[in-house]
Parts: C-alpha cells; sequence; structure tokens
C-alpha cells in the first residue's frame, strides 16, 4: 500500500492524542477510587452491603454456587497481576492488527495496587487502541477489600449488564464524531472478589471515516476481558491460605 499521506498523518495525531487523554480520565478514576476506598464509599454512592447476590466462585468462571449448592468464599488478591501478560498475544493479534503484542506498560502511581497496559496499532488506514488496567483493593480503615471493590465497582460500571464474567460486570459502546472521523470504544467493567478491571476498545477506519460497528467493539472488549479475568488466577481463598 502507498505511504500514508499527510492529511492523513494530520487525522491521526488528534485521534492518538484523544485516546491517550481518554486512558488518563480512566487511570484517574481508578486512583480516586483507590484513594476513597482508604477513606470509606466514595462520595455521592451509598455504603456496599455486607453482601453481595453477585459474588461468585474463586474458580474464575464467574460462576455462583458450587455444584454442591454451598457458595465458595470470594477470591481475594493482594496484587494485581502483571498486565501486559494477562491478555493472550492471540488476543491482541486478532483485535489490534500489527501490533506489539509484549504492549506498553502503564504508569501508575501506585503498582502493588494498580497496574495497566496498552496496545494501539494503525493496519492500512485501519486504526485500533486497546487498554486493561487491573485494580486490587486491600483492607483499610475498617473497611475490607471486597467492599472497597465493590464500592469502586459500582462508581465505574456502565450501563448494561455483562453475564458470565467475574462475579458482577458491564459494558458500555459509545459512538463519537470529530472533524466527521467516527471512533466507537466499548468499555468493559469487571469485580472479582477484590479485583476492579477496566477494559477499553475503540477504532477508526481513516480511509471511508466510519468506524467499527457495535458488536465488533463490544465483542473485542469482552473477549479482553475474560482474558483478564483468567490473568487474575484464582485468587486466595478468604477461608484458607491458597497461593494465587
Amino acid at each position: 500500500m502507498a505511504s500514508l499521506p499527510l492529511t492523513l498523518a494530520a487525522r491521526l495525531l488528534p485521534t492518538a492524542i484523544l485516546a491517550i487523554v481518554g486512558w488518563t480520565m480512566a487511570s484517574s478514576s481508578h486512583e480516586e477510587a483507590g484513594r476513597t476506598s482508604a477513606n470509606g464509599s466514595p462520595a455521592g454512592s451509598a455504603a456496599p452491603s455486607g453482601s453481595d447476590s453477585g459474588s461468585g466462585s474463586d474458580s474464575g468462571s464467574g460462576s455462583g454456587p458450587g455444584s454442591d449448592g454451598s457458595k465458595d468464599a470470594p477470591a481475594t488478591y493482594s496484587k494485581p497481576p502483571a498486565p501486559c501478560t494477562a491478555i493472550k498475544a492471540a488476543t491482541i493479534k486478532k483485535l489490534v492488527p500489527e501490533a506489539k503484542t509484549a504492549g506498553k506498560q502503564l504508569s501508575l502511581t501506585d503498582p502493588s495496587h494498580r497496574t495497566g497496559c496498552s496496545w494501539n496499532a494503525l493496519k492500512g488506514f485501519d486504526y485500533r487502541w486497546l487498554d486493561v488496567t487491573f485494580e486490587v483493593s486491600t483492607s483499610s480503615g475498617g473497611q475490607d477489600g471486597e467492599a472497597a471493590a465493590k464500592a469502586s465497582y459500582k462508581r465505574l460500571k456502565k450501563s448494561i449488564t455483562a453475564a458470565g464474567i467475574g462475579d458482577e460486570a458491564s459494558v458500555s459502546v459509545e459512538l463519537t464524531t470529530e472533524d466527521k472521523q467516527q471512533t466507537r470504544e466499548a468499555v468493559v467493567v469487571f469485580r472479582k472478589g477484590n479485583a476492579v478491571v477496566t477494559v477499553t476498545y475503540n477504532g477508526s477506519d481513516f480511509e471511508n471515516k466510519k468506524s467499527p460497528d457495535d458488536s465488533e467493539v463490544r465483542d473485542g472488549a469482552l473477549t479482553v476481558a475474560k482474558d483478564a479475568l483468567a490473568g487474575l488466577g484464582p485468587g486466595t481463598n478468604v477461608e484458607g491460605d491458597q497461593s494465587a
């Protein structure tokens, strides 16, 4: 294919900047949630109840009661996983063609509790951006880690419930247009035990100024969320002291 025209390159720069700004806002929300969880419930949200019908097993499948009818203890994580290796290389190759599968680790203020990784690339005129962040809440100020994670999830949750991912999950898809260029973005937020994960996936076609359809970005983000759930691992069962 011929070299990228100067007009296309000029359009790419603001799009990339917008994507970075979007990630910065998302990561800021995670950091704010982390700060507020240390002091109790975030402003504007009710304190989470002691029980949650969304709590499931620690098997990583997001299922509820076990086969014997009993309910497993919630998964507990002491730290987030290495974010760039938590997502399968095959997933990156499929969703972000031409991107380096190693990704770029995001610089967050407290990597012992929050980590993230991003991938982005242009294949021909098709641009794709993906990032994933992991946030692990620990007991602080009389609030246990799972309660803090529930408050964080409540703050970040999206409009549509997504079944089968962690203890609770939600997804949203949004289309934006700037200078006649469309960009469609899907965001998935899910909680597993005391961990909250956010996946952002978006794309644009700079040749026809269109965007991928809803199902492409939504299904892509949900696939990454399932990878991220597996990347978290089973965690430590609160009723025992199993290794993660």
